[in-house]
């Protein structure tokens, strides 16, 4: 059994059952109607980082009393909020940050071969690979930010020799805009429409045999009568027996590891994102280096995404976040819209979706300590989308040998202990 009708447990559902094991997804909602639903469709190696890096809380300090940042904090009166914010500002060392970044690289080695056997299997995944343009208002900005990819890709990924300037930066892109003083291209770099891929994944599964509960939400979980095999789901129209459960439930597999007896520390990363017609369109997948915001070409129109805001467990949509949004865009994109008053009727499917983020920035994939048969998939903030075949196809071999594999050793449930 597989709770969480996402990227990332669609994707565990789809390697389980290729694996020959019957399997069946709980879903509260309909499949791919999550974080799944509104992010920007990146499939990438170059932005496959932890949050928690070098300086990055005194940035969100900054941030304090101002919601059009790209960065966004709103203090909570609540203890569990500032223990993660105080566990996040210890993740922020340059040491820690290049452990990370090392664990999720090395996870991701195998990701664009992923996507090509998933496509080869029927699955229409929709990704095309057009590479990732860096613009950048700034020369020396866009250098200093080379610089750091470079000292990170460590030959995992090809990068340009220098920054293109002036004229040669805008035409790497038909979008950008004169402002842009600087750009790079990281080829290969890809996308997808999450919203097309989540529904050929459905189809796919079910065409397989695999049974799909929308609309109903698990609760909690019957145990059997040594206390450590998880032996059905308890939803909230019922009981359905299980042999094993895969918990990827996003923010929510909080609470659902809890009724398990163990305590994750996930907060909730917001992110925003609308679709608007440009003209010019970007052909490529667009990184707004000083405002933190990106632009994807999908499904014929452009997704336009950003900001994180850490302001509690919740999906309500601030309208000014779309606006600043909006407004970093056009830095890079031109005056596609003169006031944000126009924005009402120019952009369409405003979005905004709590990413589940743990304090190391790093996802749980994991059998649950205590447990022989209960397994987690969760944490994966911004990067469910490029992580989601790979993390499925390393816990489902996970589940299916009981031994856990050599890439899978980072991500330890219980290195989040104290």
């Amino acid at each position: 059994m597989v709770v969480g009708g996402g990227v990332v447990g669609l994707c565990t559902a789809y390697y389980l059952a290729e694996r020959g094991l019957p399997v069946e997804i709980v879903e509260r909602r309909g499949v791919g109607s999550g974080v799944s639903r509104g992010n920007a469709g990146w499939v990438c190696l170059s932005h496959s980082t932890p949050v928690p890096a070098p300086g990055v809380l005194r940035y969100a300090a900054r941030s304090l009393g101002r919601p059009d940042s790209p960065l966004y904090l709103r203090p909570l009166p609540d203890p569990a909020f500032v223990r993660w914010l105080w566990r996040f500002w210890r993740s922020s060392t340059p040491a820690a940050f290049r452990r990370g970044y090392a664990a999720i690289a090395e996870l991701n080695r195998s990701t664009f071969a992923l996507f090509d056997g998933l496509r080869e299997a029927g699955v229409e995944t929709t990704l095309s690979r057009p590479g990732m343009v860096h613009a950048f208002l700034s020369p020396g900005e866009a250098r200093h930010h080379l610089q750091l990819q470079r000292q990170m890709a460590d030959g995992r990924y090809p990068l340009p020799d220098d920054v293109s300037t002036g004229a040669e930066a805008m035409a790497l892109d038909p979008s950008l805009a004169p402002a842009v003083r600087a750009a790079y291209l990281v080829p290969g770099e890809g996308v997808l429409d999450p919203v097309a891929f989540a529904r050929a994944l459905e189809e796919r599964l079910a065409a397989t045999g695999v049974k799909v509960h929308e609309n109903v939400a698990a609760t909690g979980f019957r145990r059997g009568p040594s206390g450590d095999r998880v032996t059905a789901v308890v939803t909230d129209t019922g009981e359905i027996p299980c042999s094993a459960v895969v918990i990827a439930a996003g923010v929510r597999s909080a609470d659902l590891l809890r009724e398990l007896g163990h305590h994750l520390p996930l907060q909730a990363g917001k992110g925003y994102s609308f679709s608007v017609d440009l003209d010019p369109a970007p052909t490529h997948t667009l990184y707004f280096g000083e405002h933190r915001a990106v632009a994807s070409p999908i499904g014929g129109t452009t997704r336009i995404a950003g900001t994180m805001e850490l302001s509690g467990n919740n999906n309500r949509l601030d309208w000014r976040r779309i606006v600043a949004v909006a407004r970093a865009s056009r830095h890079y994109l031109g005056q596609w819209f003169d006031d944000p008053d126009d924005l009402v009727a120019l952009i369409r499917d405003p979005w905004v979706g709590g990413r589940p983020f743990l304090p190391d920035g790093l996802p749980v994939i994991d059998r649950v300590p205590g447990s022989g048969n209960a397994f987690t998939a969760t944490g994966h903030g911004m990067l469910g989308v490029t992580l989601g075949p790979v993390t499925g196809s390393e816990l489902a071999s996970y589940v299916v040998t009981g031994h856990r594999p050599a890439a899978l050793t980072p991500f330890r449930l219980d290195r989040l202990r104290g």
